[in-house]
């Protein structure tokens, strides 16, 4: 049974989701992500939360917005009542589930690492407990050759041998070879998806593990978004938000975005370690990730290995000094 959408969800759905599903005219102008941060440190001062937004004192709280964002703009967004209801049913009709930022039950470690960079509101589809179990993030190109992919599924293997949940970011290629290989040996997955969670979520190979808690499917993006570049690139942030370490199978020499998700965490963001394949076919991006500080992959031959590897890893990335990106705690909610 779907959870039914708190206050606080329902409003931040209405001011930045396209709400694609029965939409038969063009949005209003949603906000963005640096838009509904202002907007909720505006809300946060007074104090308020964003069910005031549309709770019975919403003409007096959509004022405090009104002159930063223009009140007709916000009260159009906010007047989209009828399409969330639309869209609520069709995602329920699913099996998809809406978090936001003002839930409990948002993603712990999102909230923690990626402070403002955190997504207002997150979609999916199976066992969300699987969010805040960390475990080994496997990234990739799309385009590889059938000894790669071999290669990769055995990574899956022996990351659901070692217990360890496998993150990953729902592609073909790469992502989806790790996420069968560990789903196959009996282990748990998470998919983070930039595009078509819809699909995801009634595709027939996932109905058994989603079923079974085993794997949750999750997208910052409305679940019937198409594909789009920026959004594959952004997500990058939320995979490795998720793990507790990574490994970087293949990537492009400084293009694509497995290169440029595991440059922002090696060089900004800093939230795991960051192991890549070594070998003789391990190509110029991967070698150049060695220079940027990545970790050469120990290719485990067990799972005893990969947990070795993983916490040994781990621990020397908690031993160094870290510098704070953010300072803004989110925190939608009033106190």
């Amino acid at each position: 049974m779907i959870a039914p959408l708190t206050p606080n969800t329902q409003a931040i759905l209405l001011l930045t989701a396209p709400l694609i599903a029965g939409r038969s005219e063009v949005s209003p102008e949603l906000l963005t992500l640096g838009e509904y941060n202002r907007l909720a440190r505006i809300l946060r001062e007074k104090p308020k939360q964003p069910a005031d937004l549309i709770g019975p004192d919403a003409a007096e709280t959509i004022e405090l917005g009104a002159a930063v964002f223009g009140r007709a703009r916000l009260e159009n967004l906010l007047g989209r009542g009828f399409l969330l209801s639309q869209a609520v049913a069709h995602w329920n009709s699913r099996a998809i589930w809406v978090v936001s930022r003002a839930d409990a039950t948002y993603p712990r470690r999102l909230k923690a690492r990626l402070k403002e960079d955190a997504p207002p509101v997150l979609y999916g589809c199976g066992d969300a407990v699987l969010l805040d179990t960390g475990g080994l993030a496997v990234v990739g190109s799309r385009q590889v050759d059938d000894e790669l992919i071999s290669y990769t599924e055995n990574v899956g293997r022996l990351a659901a041998g070692a217990g360890r949940t496998l993150v990953s970011g729902g592609a073909k290629g790469i992502d989806s070879a790790a996420m069968h290989g560990a789903l196959r040996a009996g282990g748990a997955v998470v998919g983070v998806m930039p595009d078509s969670l819809e699909r995801g979520a009634l595709a027939r190979d996932n109905r058994e593990p989603l079923m079974d808690c085993k794997l949750a499917l999750i997208s910052p993006y409305d679940p019937a978004a198409g594909f789009n570049v920026g959004h594959a690139m952004q997500r990058n942030k939320v995979i490795y938000a998720l793990a507790d370490a990574a490994l970087v199978v293949n990537a492009d020499f400084e293009k694509g975005g497995t290169w440029a998700g595991a440059i922002e965490q090696l060089e900004k963001r800093h939230f795991v370690p960051v192991f890549v394949r070594q070998g003789a076919n391990a190509g110029k991006g991967n070698s150049a990730l060695l220079r940027h500080g990545a970790v050469p992959w120990p290719n485990p031959h067990d799972s005893d290995e990969l947990s070795q590897a993983l916490s040994k890893a781990a621990d020397a990335v908690a031993a160094e000094p870290k510098q704070e990106t953010f300072s803004f705690a989110i925190r939608e909610q009033a106190p």
